[in-house]
């Protein structure tokens, strides 16, 4: 049989197959609606990340498993009787059929969920769904940068304000997503005066809605100086100081309150000749990072030795104020003995000693900075 049959038998495999799906298709192209089935909308195993089939083994395999047996056999043999116009003429026939049943490109979808989340009708399900395919679509950076030119970022700042807490959540979570190390989306959901809301929504009730927000602060403001300006001027710091205090707050929250301290104070570093906020030498929010050293959650024990490491180390910061007020000495000389306890357990013991060596380098430079203090006093 030569490669023209071959292709032509395969397409036509693929085409009897896709007969079965000729019920969803009209003559614009694919019907789509968001209350169609999660399941509906996966394309085949072996086709790419757009719907189309990546290999004709791709084809061949999906049209057995969804073809007759019998009328596939059937359907091959009386292709090998036609002639060659009409062998040409069912191979546009079938490269039509292809084009109908293949997937809508990103933008296509982004705009889709967008419309979704502007109609006023729609459900509550709908909308959440519309969110969600919208969290995935926006983690390539081209597909995030496209989003403000669809009004999406429109359209996903208003549902900050639904008075859903799920909606609200994912909403704040695509918003994260989109700005996580993107200048541009950071600069364009600044713009839009969403930052403020954003913070007010880490003191939700909701756990979910407290934590996604404060990942969407995080992502805005990272590595950007404008931003953390606005937040400043919003209070944020002391936003950070209040959930840092507070125990009962979800031991996550906590954490991603000092990993963003622990950034900001590193980009404060980074850019020595930058005003330092005043929040930074709060005698209250240092000794709040002082105490979570002894937090019983090891991972957030870590994150405050990495924010204190950093904290040492700013202009306006006293040497001695950790020393009396805080207690630091004291810190790490506990935090050293509960380390040397968990390297006798053989599966903490890799752990430990990397959270010992920062634990030295924390000392060293606490001795170090107090010693030039007191000398130049």
């Amino acid at each position: 049989m030569n490669q023209t049959l071959c292709l032509s038998l395969l397409l036509f495999a693929a085409a009897v197959a896709a007969g079965e799906t000729d019920r969803n298709l009209s003559s614009g192209g694919l019907v789509w609606s968001t209350a169609t089935e999660e399941s509906d909308l996966v394309p085949p195993d072996d086709s790419d990340s757009d719907g189309v089939f990546s290999s004709l083994d791709g084809i061949l395999q999906w049209a057995i498993s969804h073809s007759d047996p019998k009328k596939l056999k059937e359907s091959a043999q009386a292709r090998q009787r036609l002639s060659p116009i009409d062998l040409q003429k069912r191979q546009m026939e079938i490269k039509e059929i292809m084009e109908k049943i293949k997937m809508p490109s990103d933008a296509e979808l982004m705009k889709i969920a967008i419309n979704d989340l502007n109609n006023v009708s729609t459900s509550l399900e709908d909308r959440n769904r519309a969110l969600q395919e919208l969290l995935e679509l926006v983690e390539p950076i081209d597909n995030a940068n496209d989003l403000n030119k669809l009004g999406g970022l429109l359209a996903v700042m208003r549902e900050l304000n639904h008075s859903d807490p799920g909606i609200r959540t994912v909403a704040a979570w695509v918003l994260g997503k989109a700005s996580q190390n993107n200048p541009i989306v950071q600069q364009q959901v600044l713009e839009l005066g969403v930052l403020s809301r954003l913070i007010n929504m880490v003191k939700s009730n909701s756990i979910e809605e407290a934590n996604k927000a404060l990942y969407a602060v995080s992502a805005l403001i990272r590595n950007n100086l404008a931003s953390q300006e606005l937040f400043y001027a919003e209070a944020g710091g002391w936003m950070i100081q209040d959930i840092l205090r507070n125990a009962s707050l979800d031991i996550r929250l906590r954490r991603k309150a000092m990993l963003l301290l622990a950034h900001l104070a590193e980009y404060q570093l980074e850019n020595a000749n930058r005003d330092e906020p005043s929040f930074f030498n709060d005698q209250d929010l240092l000794k709040s990072v002082v105490d979570l050293t002894a937090s019983t959650d090891l991972d957030l024990q870590e994150k405050a030795l990495i924010a204190i490491k950093s904290l040492l180390q700013l202009r306006t910061t006293e040497a001695r104020v950790f020393r009396d007020f805080c207690a630091l000495g004291d810190a790490l000389n506990r935090m050293k003995q509960l380390l040397h306890e968990l390297m006798a357990d053989e599966y903490e013991r890799d752990y430990a000693m990397d959270v010992e060596s920062l634990r030295t380098e924390v000392e060293d430079i606490f001795h170090r900075k107090l010693a030039k203090q007191l000398y130049e006093l």
